[in-house]
């Protein structure tokens, strides 16, 4: 389909660009206040969780609907990995689901975390890299996802993976792979530009070969300068994120024309999230949020008007 106005594009902002959810110490002083604040201002109908809301799925859902806005996902780190835990991380996965359901979300954000550089509690002391996972590991994870898929679909919703620096699927062939092996019916993706270009994949080439498997999106850029010398000088992930790896589009290498022409070309209609892991001390997050908005509607405008998007 023809690319949309932008007034009709799903678009939400995550709340990462203000709180961290793994370098506490950015952004810790916004409050959950703050945040609906900024987002109502921006015009954003649509937010991910996190570590600043209310943990009482009521409440929150309460105070979101105050503001009319609504929560797409969460980030579900998994350890399928591991067979011996496959129980516990099944019943803690359900209660997860659970939660996402009542709030009226649709999709799971999930990511596997064993040989991760962090979240994985097995990992030896020293050990700086990704542990790549034996056939054994990955054959476990793949059960494991499409038992947590069939999970989802008992509640009317779609796993999507999300592919992650600094965890086991994190390059274009490990993508590939990932969904080689998973069922497509159960394990769907979660499309992210940012992560893509980072992990050495054109975001572009990435949506071509999965674009069947997309059931959600997020819309993050790379500064080309930091990730050559994050590369270089083999700096690790969250040092890479404080030195500002990220941004929003239109800010960093990515062109993102050509992705939201395929993007909608292909019939994607759900959520599209913009997310940039920045220091908010040096990334003022309203800002940027225009900053993205100003880049992103120019580029409907232009695809409106008979320009080229892409």
């Amino acid at each position: 389909m023809a690319m949309p106005s932008f007034s009709e594009w799903k678009l939400g902002i995550s709340p990462i660009n203000w709180v961290n959810e793994d370098v506490l110490a950015l952004g810790d002083h916004y409050t959950f206040e703050d945040l609906l604040n900024d987002f109502e201002r921006l015009g954003f109908r649509a937010t991910e969780n996190c570590r600043k809301f209310p943990k009482d799925p009521a409440e929150l859902k309460a105070r979101l609907a105050e503001r009319n806005i609504r929560l797409t996902s969460q980030w579900k780190g998994v350890l399928f990995s591991d067979r011996s835990r496959r129980e516990e991380e099944l019943a803690a996965y359900r209660r997860h689901v659970e939660f996402l359901r009542e709030m009226g979300s649709e999709v799971v954000v999930t990511c596997e975390l064993g040989g991760s550089i962090t979240g994985d509690p097995r990992r030896p002391a020293g050990v700086k890299d990704v542990i790549p996972p034996t056939d054994e590991e990955w054959n476990a994870m793949v059960e494991g996802l499409e038992e947590a898929g069939r999970i989802c679909r008992e509640y009317g919703m779609k796993l999507v993976y999300h592919y992650h620096i600094g965890t086991i699927v994190e390059k274009p062939e490990e993508i590939d792979r990932l969904m080689a092996t998973t069922h497509p019916e159960l394990v769907h993706l979660l499309f992210d530009t940012g992560h893509a270009f980072y992990g050495g994949a054109d975001p572009l080439a990435v949506l071509n070969k999965h674009a069947d498997r997309i059931a959600y999106v997020h819309l993050k850029d790379v500064r080309q300068d930091v990730l050559e010398r994050v590369r270089g000088e083999g700096i690790r992930f969250q040092d890479a994120v404080i030195q500002g790896v990220f941004t929003v589009p239109g800010d960093g290498a990515i062109d993102f024309a050509p992705i939201l022409d395929r993007l909608f070309a292909v019939g994607y209609d759900s959520w599209m999230i913009i997310e940039a892991e920045q220091d908010p001390a040096v990334a003022e997050p309203n800002a940027y949020a225009e900053k993205a908005i100003a880049y992103l509607s120019g580029i409907a405008s232009k695809a409106e008007q008979g320009g080229v998007a892409g």
